[in-house]
């Protein structure tokens, strides 16, 4: 990698308010695929992922404006923001008046978005580099869980790990724009909100971002 992951996302984005959550500023950038093809340039990898940390995802949207309306659900909490991407849920949290708020990605651009956005708006967001689905949940109060939902291993995988999470008596928040993988029967709506996407990657410049708890183990739909 020849330049830092911070350089790398100061200078392939820019600094600015979040459709529909103006009071949150985020390093964002204009489209999908020439960026995409600078981080495979930038790592001389053909598969790299694709940069889903430089964009507002619907999921993300909805829980930061549920956060915004239901502050209670963060106020005072321990957060974890699982696979973070822009850290926008976390910076949400920590508006909410969350006590504390961690941020996992695997991503090393990611972890340099979440740091950059976190000093943007002035919050300190911990950043968690690794995977942590194979850990067991920290020690947290909530778990917020955006757009976990595009891909069927991935979705595999965060269920579980969510539902184990919520037996310890983690609460969790999921935000989704409805996407193929989300496990409608295990969530509960409690809100839904019309947002903005950041990005044409979905073809959806604006769609209903909706969020869920997650259902205790055992009960039916």
């Amino acid at each position: 990698m020849a330049a830092s992951p911070r350089a790398f996302v100061l200078r392939h984005t820019r600094l600015g308010p979040v459709p529909g959550l103006e009071e949150i500023r985020l390093h964002l950038a204009d489209e999908v695929l020439p960026l995409w093809h600078a981080v495979q340039v930038e790592t001389s990898d053909p598969d790299a992922a694709l940069p889903y940390w430089a964009f507002a995802w619907a999921g993300g949207l909805a829980i930061g404006r549920y956060l915004r309306e239901h502050p209670g659900a963060a106020a005072g909490r321990r957060v974890f923001d699982l696979a973070s991407g822009s850290g926008l849920c976390a910076v949400a949290a920590l508006h909410a008046g969350a006590s504390e708020a961690a941020a996992a990605d695997i991503d090393a651009f990611a972890a340099a978005a979440i740091e950059l956005n976190a000093r943007a708006n002035g919050r300190r967001v911990t950043v968690v580099r690794r995977d942590v689905l194979d850990e067991e949940a920290p020690e947290v109060d909530i778990i917020l869980a955006g757009d976990c939902w595009y891909d069927a291993r991935l979705a595999e995988r965060v269920l579980p790990w969510l539902q184990r999470a919520r037996a310890r008596g983690i609460d969790v928040l999921v935000g989704d724009p409805g996407r193929r993988y989300l496990p409608a029967d295990a969530l509960v709506e409690l809100a839904s909100y019309s947002v903005r996407t950041t990005t044409e990657l979905e073809d959806l410049d604006r769609t209903q971002g909706r969020v869920y708890a997650l259902r205790p183990a055992g009960e039916v739909a």
